[in-house]
């Protein structure tokens, strides 16, 4: 099965380790992190793995200065590394003594905000490349994609294997992943939570009412949408502000990153089961903005709306230039007057459709809309 074996970061990983004396690979659990690792690790003749959730590896480190002098020869793989943050210092030292690239190959399941010792006594030293579920720029079957995300034992599963598979996932990751990073959170709150995000997933969140439905207050919920952010379970995708008269909106929209687990919180087991689904228009949205996202790294993200309606699911901006899309899960795309408004106050380089069909065509004279597989082919640069 095509991406299951061999992921597109693989040769970027390398031109890092090549350049930087210290690469991490961050993103959530279960995205391959490991593989791709040991992968990366058979074509060095001198590498080391060390696993700090298996005690005989955590051992090792009890001088960990001492350990890592010894190996200095080798590239050295240190796995769920946010589990023992007071070793970043260490790591500098031992950076700072041998001076050479490729030393250190960090895998965590926290973001750096989260891991903040690394960002504080790193600097300079270490290069963060994430690592995400699978797009479709590595696989070939969208539609299993959109239903069953792309975590890829989700995805190479079948549909009711993979929805269980999704929910122990989430399981797991509430009671015993997030506890391990400190958060004394009780696991049925969060997953409230994060069920209510589903429901409202690719909104623009009011946090107050969110607040008063879970019985919490509101700092309380940006804590917890800090968290689901820095585990990579959730995207926060900021404004666009355009040099315009116009009243925008100024909060960020909140997704789950991976659609297969908005449907397991929601209870969508089956295609059929999506079809027939609220959640369908928002869950494609989140499939193929991961997927763009992935494909046009070196752009920047938000999205646009204004208070009178106009709106555009994404922006993509890199210096001056600008691309607009709007997505739409349907055979029979159409866009609305704010489309056009939007177009007209924004001036983007490029503007299309992304939507459910399997081949371009000319909406109106101005618009032409494209399935996800065509446009991830585009070069806009």
């Amino acid at each position: 099965m095509q991406g299951l074996v061999d992921r597109t970061q693989n040769s970027s990983i390398k031109k890092h380790l090549r350049a930087f004396p210290c690469v991490a690979l961050l993103g959530a659990r279960q995205v391959g992190k490991s593989t791709l690792a040991k992968q990366i690790l058979e074509s060095y003749s001198q590498s080391l793995y060390l696993d700090l959730e298996d005690p005989r590896d955590r051992a090792k480190l009890s001088e960990p200065l001492t350990f890592l002098e010894e190996n200095h020869h080798r590239l050295i793989c240190i796995d769920e590394i946010q589990l023992y943050p007071e070793l970043f210092s260490v790591l500098r030292s031992f950076i700072d003594k041998y001076k050479r690239p490729g030393q250190l190959l960090l895998l965590g399941s926290a973001s750096r905000d989260l891991i903040k010792q690394s960002s504080e006594t790193l600097a300079g030293r270490i290069s963060y490349i994430e690592i995400n579920p699978f797009t479709l720029n590595e696989v070939d079957n969208f539609k299993r994609l959109w239903l069953q995300g792309g975590y890829p034992d989700s995805y190479k599963l079948d549909e009711q294997l993979s929805f269980d598979w999704r929910k122990n996932y989430i399981r797991t990751f509430l009671e015993r992943d997030i506890p391990q990073l400190g958060f004394n959170i009780p696991s049925e709150v969060l997953r409230r939570f994060w069920t209510m995000l589903a429901h409202v997933n690719g909104s623009v969140l009011n946090q107050s009412r969110l607040a008063s439905s879970l019985g919490v207050s509101s700092p309380t919920i940006k804590n917890y949408l800090d968290i689901l952010e820095g585990t990579f379970v959730i995207r926060r995708l900021q404004p666009f502000h355009a040099n315009t008269k116009k009243r925008l909106i100024k909060s960020p929209k909140f997704y789950i990153r991976d659609s297969g687990l908005t449907h397991a919180l929601l209870g969508v087991e089956s295609f059929n089961d999506l079809l027939g689904h609220p959640c369908l228009g928002s869950t494609f949205e989140s499939c193929v903005i991961s997927s763009l996202l992935d494909k046009f790294e070196r752009y920047d993200p938000y999205f646009y709306r204004t208070a009178a309606g106009s709106e555009l699911d994404l922006i993509l901006q890199k210096g001056k230039k600008v691309i607009a899309i709007e997505i739409k899960a349907s055979s029979t795309p159409t866009v609305t007057k704010g489309y056009h408004e939007a177009i007209d106050t924004i001036c983007p380089q490029h503007h299309f459709v992304v939507a459910d069909i399997q081949e371009s065509y000319q909406i109106s004279k101005e618009v032409r809309a494209y399935p996800l597989e065509e446009v991830l082919r585009f070069n806009f640069d």
